[in-house]
């Protein structure tokens, strides 16, 4: 029988891949604090990184010609860098977590409110229509930078989404073609992450048992989903991404 905190643990699984199901980034970073708290460390980021990939894997499957192939390879390569960096952070460095942790809540809720200046400012929205009638809608050195700092997070907590998010959100036209290209960029960052998860041995056999349980409740998670997902429009859409993205920050600082 499973414990009271894993029976917790499975109600936020279900809860965060609803999310990310219908933003495409949001749901392993706000389940991992909650998930530590209750598993651990050990568990929660092997489990909530192969969700992460399966998820995706659904949302791509079922949607997966509004790919922008061009963005998911630019972003793929740029935010590869940085996780090569947050892994090196992660075994070389001896840096308390808790701090790391506060950090990254820090962080988010400051891309949150970059974020919604980008998606929602209507003198920013002027001054992008004019350089894309003007055809000179380039990725500057700030996107990219934004970029390495997702892959870092990413290669540290597995959650760099929130991040990324703020570039995905102004390259990337339309609902569908930023939720699908985000989820393909999950399935091959989390599938490399997944590799160095099995290679530390982190997948014994009680996080097998409870990883099992978590698939099963994939299923319910996407087809809620894709439920509210199909009767919402752009604006609330973009309205509640950046929602997720203060509470995945604050959950972070509290933690």
């Amino acid at each position: 029988m499973f414990s009271f905190k894993e029976i917790l643990f499975f109600v936020v699984v279900l809860v965060s891949n609803i999310i990310q199901c219908i933003t495409g980034f949001a749901g392993t970073v706000l389940a991992m604090p909650f998930s530590i708290m209750l598993v651990g460390y050990d568990t929660a980021k092997p489990i909530l990184n192969l969700l992460g990939i399966v998820v995706s894997l659904g949302v791509v499957t079922i949607n997966r010609k509004a790919l922008n192939k061009k963005e998911f390879l630019r972003i793929i390569l740029t935010m590869l860098c940085g996780m090569v960096g947050g892994f090196l952070i992660t075994r070389v460095f001896s840096v308390s977590p808790v701090f790391l942790y506060k950090l990254l809540g820090v962080i988010v809720i400051g891309f949150m409110g970059l974020g919604c200046y980008h998606s929602f400012s209507k003198k920013y929205k002027e001054k992008q229509e004019k350089r894309q009638a003007e055809n000179k809608q380039k990725t500057s050195v700030w996107a990219f930078a934004v970029l390495v700092i997702a892959g870092v997070v990413h290669g540290m907590f597995s959650c760099g989404g929130p991040l990324m998010v703020v570039y995905a959100s102004e390259h990337l036209k339309g609902r569908d073609e930023f939720r699908v290209t985000v989820s393909a960029t999950w399935c091959v960052l989390n599938s490399i992450i997944l590799f160095t998860d099995v290679k530390a041995g982190l997948f014994n056999t009680h996080t097998v048992v409870l990883t099992g349980v978590c698939v099963f409740l994939l299923f319910a998670a996407l087809f809620i989903g894709n439920l509210i997902f199909r009767h919402m429009n752009k604006r609330w859409f973009m309205i509640i991404t950046y929602v997720l993205m203060g509470i995945s920050g604050i959950s972070l600082l509290v933690k």
